[in-house]
Order: C-alpha cells, then sequence, then structure tokens
C-alpha cells in the first residue's frame, strides 16, 4: 500500500505538543464515544514526552484507556532511558488509568523473550485507535531501523542490531503500527535530511507504516 502523508508544520515544539495532545483527547473522546474504549500506542522522543506532560494535567475520565508502548530498549525496568518509565513519571503513574489497562513491553527479559510476550498482547489489541510515532536522524520509527529485515506478517520484532545503544531491542512491527485508525508521526529536532527525503519517496522505516487512513506528520524541524 502507498503511504498517504499530509504534512502539518508548527513553529515551535511547544506548539506542536499542545496539537498533539489535543489530537489525542479527540480521538479518546470520539473512540471511547463509538466503542467505550480508547487504545493508543505511545512513542517515546522529547515532544511526545512533552504532550505527556500536558495530558497528564487534563481533568479526563482515563477508566477506558489503554496503552501500549511502540517499541522499548532491553534495559532494566527502573532504568531512565526506557520508554516506559518516562511516560509512567510524567503522566501515566499521575492520572487514574487501571494499571491493568497499561501494556509494558517486557524487553528486560531480552529481545527475543519480549517480543515474543508482546505478541498476543497485540493480537488482542486488534485495531488501535491512535498510534504515535517519532522518526530519527535516520529515517528510522520505533525501533524499525534502515537496512534491517523482518517477517513481515508479524506482530513484533526482537531487535539486535540498533545503530543506537542499547543494540536490543523489542519493536511493534510495521504491519501492526499500520492498523490503526489514526496515526501521527510527532516529528521535532535536527531532523531536516530525513525529512527530505521521506518527501522525496525515499525507501525510509517511516514510509513502510500505511495505515488505511494514512499519516499525519505534526512537526517542528
Amino acid at each position: 500500500m502507498t503511504q498517504t502523508v499530509n504534512w502539518k508544520p508548527f513553529d515551535s515544539i511547544d506548539d506542536l505538543a499542545e496539537a498533539v495532545c489535543q489530537r489525542v483527547l479527540t480521538a479518546a473522546e470520539k473512540a471511547i464515544s463509538a466503542n467505550g474504549t480508547f487504545k493508543l500506542v505511545l512513542a517515546g522522543g522529547t515532544a511526545p514526552v512533552k504532550a505527556y506532560q500536558l495530558l497528564a494535567q487534563k481533568t479526563v475520565d482515563w477508566s477506558q484507556w489503554v496503552i501500549y508502548y511502540g517499541d522499548e530498549r532491553c534495559l532494566p525496568i527502573n532504568d531512565a532511558e526506557r520508554n516506559s518509565l518516562v511516560a509512567e513519571q510524567v503522566w501515566l503513574d499521575l492520572v487514574n488509568i487501571p494499571k491493568s489497562q497499561i501494556h509494558p513491553i517486557s524487553a528486560e527479559l531480552g529481545a527475543e523473550t519480549g517480543a515474543k510476550k508482546y505478541a498476543p498482547i497485540i493480537e488482542a489489541a486488534g485495531k488501535f485507535d491512535l498510534v504515535l510515532l517519532g522518526m530519527g536522524e535516520d529515517g528510522h520509527t520505533a525501533s524499525l531501523f534502515p537496512g534491517q529485515v523482518h517477517d513481515t506478517e508479524e506482530l513484533t520484532h526482537a531487535v539486535h542490531n540498533s545503530p543506537k545503544p542499547p543494540s536490543d531491542r523489542v519493536t511493534i512491527s510495521a504491519k501492526a503500527l499500520s492498523n490503526t485508525q489514526e496515526l501521527i508521526f510527532v516529528v521535532s529536532g535536527a531532523k531536516h535530511e530525513a525529512v527530505a527525503a521521506w518527501k522525496q519517496g525515499e525507501d525510509l522505516p517511516v514510509s513502510h507504516i500505511c495505515p488505511v487512513n494514512g499519516v499525519d506528520v505534526l512537526l517542528s524541524v
């Protein structure tokens, strides 16, 4: 499937984070109204974390929110570089989302075991309501890196050769990330070359995420 991209530039990272926060809240209201639940996949990175800090300040009925992670580094649970720890500290531990509805990746068990344990959780989730993703300077997203080959039918992948430390990670697959009602890339920082390559149609991991409804790229670069 060819990726359909809608580019939305912002003047500052603060404006970007506020826009992401509002998009999440709108998607939640829509999904809960339609289905009684809101299934959200979180990204790591500076701008998403700023958005999570804003969400923590909102007065929301969190009881129907269900949280997943796009990827995780194979580090101890309490390591400051874990996506889950950061999200918990700035948002999830501060609101009343039931713990049973927050699904961290067991990456501390190693890439193979972590991926194997997360796959049935992703399968049970079915179609997500909203997926948030970032992008690296090399065009990677989640822990899907350029030049790496994975089984395209898998829902999760064990990653062993990340060009950024740590080398071992667990990631949701492009197939599973694409199975969503809405998908937002949140891009900030020195990513001009990767954005240009993406716009020119180069083969980058970000371009492999192809939801039926297309993707929105909210960016401040």
